[in-house]
């Protein structure tokens, strides 16, 4: 019984190798391509009047990657990038002292002991060189022709017309 046994194992180990060596002999489907041998697709597409209408499977090759790579989460967008003009705000102009309030009214006096009247709205001022008015304005110069007086607060210098020389 034992080399009955052995000879039943021996013909189905051959036959199962026989069947796994060349299965394309015996048992060849049509319609599934056989690993290691590229289906006719050529000869199939010129008999076969299904398969022969369609371009699309010819031109596919087949996929040779058993374990294509997946992502569950769908893909993120990428940012868009839009440039905005750059807004520079514009430089706030340099303070600068108002018009001179005053009239000249007239002088009086030598060059030494020099009164100058100015007149501010009601107001009536007599100066001399050097002087300062209401702390916002001081006499440096005197002129024959113009008084030169200096805005303290931004200490820029202003000019007030005269007239012509004496």
């Amino acid at each position: 019984m034992n080399t009955q046994r052995a000879v039943m194992w021996a013909g189905f180990l051959g036959v199962s190798a026989a069947l796994a060596w060349a299965p394309g002999h015996w048992l060849a489907d049509e319609a599934a391509p056989i690993a290691g041998k590229p289906a006719p697709t050529a000869l199939r597409a010129a008999t076969d009047p299904v398969v022969a209408g369609s371009t699309a499977i010819e031109a596919a090759p087949p996929s040779r990657d058993l374990f294509p790579t997946q992502q569950w989460t769908p893909p993120q967008a990428l940012a868009s990038v839009t440039e905005q003009p750059v807004v520079i705000p514009p430089e706030p102009a340099a303070p600068t002292a108002p018009i001179l309030p005053f009239r000249f009214i007239g002088r009086m006096g030598e060059r030494d002991d020099l009164q100058i009247f100015l007149q501010s709205g009601e107001k009536l001022y007599v100066v001399r060189q050097g002087d300062v008015i209401d702390d916002t304005y001081r006499l440096d110069r005197v002129s024959a022709t113009e008084l030169s007086l200096v805005y303290l607060p931004l200490h820029q210098p202003q000019t007030l017309s005269v007239g012509s020389a004496p």
